[in-house]
């Protein structure tokens, strides 16, 4: 008898005999000591034992697994299968768009191109493509919808083939909010039943999602994190996603937040922390007394920002806060009870007092000790206490001159205050303190700065239900921040246009100005090109930041503004005690509004029913299209000469690049330079510049995308000192040029290419586009002193192999400066997981050194795949090799 088998149980619930793997019988049996092992472990194994049997799982790696011990040194290597997919539009589409090249490719071969489809469920929202090109005024929401619309057209109609298309697929529609919010609220399940063969089997709910921002549903005890696209699409078609780990740490958490501090205040807080210990590519996993008291809604606003601090997952057990929550958004009776019936059966129940699991590490952290704060200029781990913001400001920005005067636009003042992303739209205890700020300034008379651009785009519809059930949503508009969308919108970039005068005085001053957003990323150049400085904080802080119009006042001890009498307004005046915050919750959520919210969730209104899409399992390709492009990813595939060349002789630096590197400076998301070559790309296909729509929109197009790579206006290439942009020097010729010129002109030589980085090298999101413009640059090896969890696995997923510096050695202390070869023999030989590959680099003077670099292909899934060229190539091949079949 198999393992699995042996395990297999019953449990009933509600008169329903449901099948389960039991964990709890693998311990019985002598085969594992789990007792004490971390929750997500337990998910992980019971995945791994449901799965046995699958894509050669055995039964002595389900035993590997249950057998590991924490501080033991050993690394363990997961073959997860997810149980379904989210992904949001920017990353789903030129997902969904591969998939649709791979059925083209599949037909090329003479095989059945409807074997490409997705094999568990997948979930798609619309969610990134809001631009806030108006914001405001009342009629701004039903404005942006119909504008995503006019730019979008193509795209939403490539999704109602998909639609028809992939059998597993269901897409949510524009306008209905923030996938991550929208999996809180509504789509995961904590526990899922599925049939298989005979029988209901009972299993964790786990996901995957295309975007870094995923990890948000760990506080409902899904275990879940952020992929690249083509990861996504590998487990799509059934593949296993390798997840290596050496360490879990868990994060105990005690005390309580002091009244007037906020979770966003605690998230910045803890990111900080975290950043500054070093969680990257580690599990973590929430533990201590504080949990007994912390909501699933504080809970998702720190699982949310795990990207932020690094760690794989940011997980929190499911408990008594668990059902709370369920009960509240309007799950069914019936699921919670077969939720807290399975995971007390499982062991996978937290209850308050009980022993803690056993982790590699503890990590301490007083909720006590939190103060109200904020983070930037420039990234979200910088934080700042809220009293030393404009010192911060004056010193990271080097603006030392006195602020304008306050009728003025002037260095550090706010351009654009934005209450937005799910990190905060999810969570109604600060929604309803912002709303509580608006109704005092109101009362008071205050207003907010003409230079101000406001807005409020929550991440979901239950968010202006219950604003505006509690009448809050009337004081919010008095000051502008009327609702813009539902969507991501500031937090992923789409802020929108200045007004024309505040543009003008910016550029006409070179003024460093500033947005201030309630969002998890502030990144150089994301939210908006004229915001050179940028502040994460909570909701109520942001409409506090409109009123004062500038970053350089001190809130804690100088006014927000003034009354229409002349009297000076403190911060402490308008800001809601938790008494009042917890009257306005009690009486507008209920389940009934989280029903009524999601109701036809699916379904969509008037523009979505009323588009057209094509029909068949091939979708019908348009040379001519500017959005949707078949990829190249497979051109060698169905000539029989797949791309996959392992030498690397003679390769030029693209790029040399310091630290802290986003896929943002990567791939930029946001507007489309009409001077760059994407932008010129577009002309000469007769675009308009008013249609160019953002980067992120035009993703299903590769044509623009590899002209946009690299191409951050706020770049800065060492090649090319003093000058900031997608800028490099070729070589050997020296010429500077933007860098897509640069790859074209040594595709034409046959020159590969290498980037050359510093630490956290692809920090920021979970981009596919990231990797795949490297690749389509020509870049063969990225060598950077270390890499982000996300970036590094879709660099080897796209074929491009990543090496690490050894400690102590970088691009510094080699004295490199972008005129060097760089050769590797036998890279295919070299590459395996985690050895040293040997690079020579060739000086112009023709003296030579070999530098040991580290592997960071970190499983052998990654090893295979970065063979085969790709994930992509690798993926057909199976199919076609195994007719689809594990």
């Amino acid at each position: 008898m198999s393992l699995k088998a042996s395990i297999r149980r019953t449990l009933d619930v509600g008169g329903q005999p449901i099948a389960y793997f039991s964990l709890k019988a693998l311990e019985r049996n002598d085969l594992a000591h789990i007792g004490r092992m971390p929750f997500c472990l337990k998910i992980l194994l019971e995945n791994m034992v449901r799965n046995s049997g699958r894509n050669g799982i055995s039964d002595q790696d389900v035993l590997a697994l249950a057998n590991w011990k924490p501080r033991s040194g050993q690394q363990a290597e997961v073959a997860f299968h997810p149980a379904r997919v989210l992904m949001q539009d920017y990353t789903g589409v030129p997902g969904l768009v591969d998939l649709a090249a791979m059925r083209s490719a599949m037909q090329g071969l003479g095989d059945d191109a409807s074997r490409v489809n997705p094999l568990i469920p997948v979930d798609l929202v619309v969610d990134h493509s809001l631009i806030v090109d108006e914001a405001g005024h009342a009629g701004a929401f039903n404005r942006n919808l119909a504008y995503e619309y006019q730019r979008n057209t193509e795209r939403y109609r490539f999704l109602k083939w998909a639609q028809q298309a992939f059998n597993t697929l269901r897409v949510v529609p524009p306008g209905s909010g923030i996938l991550h919010q929208v999996n809180l609220e509504h789509v995961a399940s904590v526990i899922r039943v599925e049939r298989h063969d005979d029988a209901i089997v009972a299993f964790p709910d786990t996901m995957v999602g295309t975007d870094s921002h995923s990890t948000m549903i760990n506080a409902l005890g899904v275990l879940g994190w952020g992929v690249g696209g083509i990861e996504a699409e590998a487990a799509m078609l059934g593949l296993p996603l390798a997840v290596s780990f050496q360490d879990v740490v868990g994060v105990r958490l005690t005390g309580r937040l002091r009244p007037g501090v906020t979770a966003t205040d605690l998230v910045l807080t803890l990111t900080q922390r975290l950043r500054s210990v070093g969680v990257v590519d580690k599990l973590i996993e929430f533990t201590g007394p504080a949990l007994d008291d912390l909501a699933v809604a504080d809970r998702a606003t720190i699982a949310n920002m795990a990207p932020e601090y690094g760690s794989t997952c940011a997980f929190f057990p499911i408990d008594r806060a668990t059902l709370d929550y369920l009960r509240l958004t309007g799950r069914e009776e019936s699921q919670v009870a077969l939720i807290e019936a399975y995971c007390q059966v499982q062991g996978l129940w937290r209850e308050a007092g009980a022993q803690e699991p056993d982790f590699n590490t503890i990590i301490p952290f007083d909720l006590g000790d939190v103060e109200p704060c904020a983070a930037g200029p420039r990234r979200p781990q910088d934080r700042v206490p809220l009293h030393r913001v404009p010192e911060n400001f004056r010193t990271e920005m080097q603006v030392p001159a006195p602020p304008e005067a306050d009728d003025e636009v002037g260095d550090g003042a706010v351009v654009i205050a934005a209450i937005t992303s799910c990190t905060n739209t999810s969570n109604p205890a600060v929604m309803i303190a912002a709303g509580l700020v608006a109704r005092k300034a109101v009362a008071l008379g205050l207003e907010v700065k003409p230079w101000v651009k406001t807005s409020l785009t929550p991440g979901s519809r239950v968010v202006g239900g219950y604003l505006e059930e509690s009448g809050l949503q009337a004081d919010l508009d008095r000051l502008g921040f009327q609702v813009a969308g539902y969507g991501c919108a500031t937090c992923g970039g789409n802020s929108g246009q200045l007004a024309p005068w505040v543009d003008e005085a910016v550029r006409d001053k070179n003024l460093v100005v500033c947005s201030v957003l309630s969002g998890n990323r502030n990144f150089e150049a994301r939210i908006h090109p004229l915001a050179r400085a940028n502040y994460l904080m909570s909701p109520p802080l942001v409409v506090a930041y409109a009123l004062t119009g500038r970053v350089t006042v001190d809130l804690t001890r100088e006014p927000v503004g003034t009354t229409p009498e002349g009297r000076p307004v403190l911060l402490q005046e308008i800001w809601p005690t938790s008494a009042e915050i917890a009257e306005v919750l009690g009486r507008t959520l209920s389940p009934d509004l989280f029903r009524r919210s999601y109701a036809e969730l699916f379904a969509g209104e008037g523009e979505w029913t009323a588009l057209s899409g094509s029909t068949g399992s091939l979708f019908p390709w348009d040379q001519e299209s500017t959005y949707i492009r078949c990829p190249p990813y497979f051109d060698g595939e169905t000539t029989g000469q797949p791309q996959s060349s392992h030498s690397l002789v003679g390769a030029r630096p693209l790029l040399l690049l310091g630290d802290s590197i986003t896929t943002d400076h990567i791939s930029p998301v946001s507007d489309i330079p009409a001077h760059s070559p994407a932008g010129r790309y577009l002309t000469e296909q007769g675009v308009s510049v008013r249609d160019f729509n953002a980067y992120g929109a035009r993703r299903a197009n590769h044509e623009v995308m590899v002209r946009g790579a690299f191409a951050n206006i706020r770049l800065r290439n060492e090649m090319v000192p003093g000058i900031e942009g997608g800028f490099t020097r070729h070589q050997p010729s020296g010429d500077v040029m933007p860098v897509f010129e640069a790859a074209a002109r040594y595709a034409s030589d046959e020159t590969p290419l290498v980037v050359i980085a510093g630490k956290e090298y692809g920090t920021g999101s979970s981009r596919d586009w990231a990797a795949k413009g490297t690749r389509l640059l020509g870049v063969r090896v990225v060598i950077a002193e270390s890499f982000e969890r996300i970036h590094r696995a879709n660099l080897a997923s796209m074929g491009v192999l990543p090496l690490q510096f050894l400690n102590g050695v970088t691009r510094t202390t080699l004295g490199l400066d972008g005129t060097e070869r760089f050769e590797i023999d036998d890279m295919a030989g070299q590459a395996q997981r985690g050895a040293v590959v040997e690079c020579r680099i060739i000086r112009t003077d023709g003296s030579a050194t070999t530098v040991p670099l580290t592997c960071r292909l970190d499983s052998e899934s990654d090893v295979q795949v970065w063979r085969a060229g790709g994930i992509l190539p690798f993926v057909l091949r199976r199919l076609q090799s195994h007719n689809g079949q594990s």
